[in-house]
């Protein structure tokens, strides 16, 4: 997987926040291996914004949350993604099941 770390209206380098953004962005595989990559984007304007867009097979994952700390925005959204990867496996595991050509039973 891929993972993409943005800075924006920044100055200087963070390498702390670029490593946890990278660890929790792996994280993610845990909860689906049809993860292709990330996007993770910190945005420093009044608040503290973090936005991570996760593409997975089919479709596109993305959560923004903002807060007076980037640690704090940036778990929060990371807890928001897995919340929509998890749901995202359950909903099509379901429907693979559904999908299933039922069993005839001849006796």
């Amino acid at each position: 997987m891929q993972t993409k770390v943005t800075f924006r209206h920044f100055k200087g380098n963070h390498p702390q926040l670029h490593e946890e953004a990278i660890e929790l962005s792996k994280s993610f595989e845990k909860y689906h291996d049809g993860i292709i990559s990330s996007n993770v984007i910190f945005i420093n304007d009044t608040l503290k914004t973090v936005e991570f867009t996760v593409h997975l097979q089919g479709t596109t994952l993305k959560a923004t949350e903002s807060s007076d700390d980037f640690h704090k925005s940036l778990h929060t959204a990371s807890d928001k993604i897995i919340r929509q990867i998890r749901k995202y496996k359950t909903k099509h595991e379901a429907s693979r099941i559904t999908k299933r050509e039922p069993e005839i039973i001849v006796s």
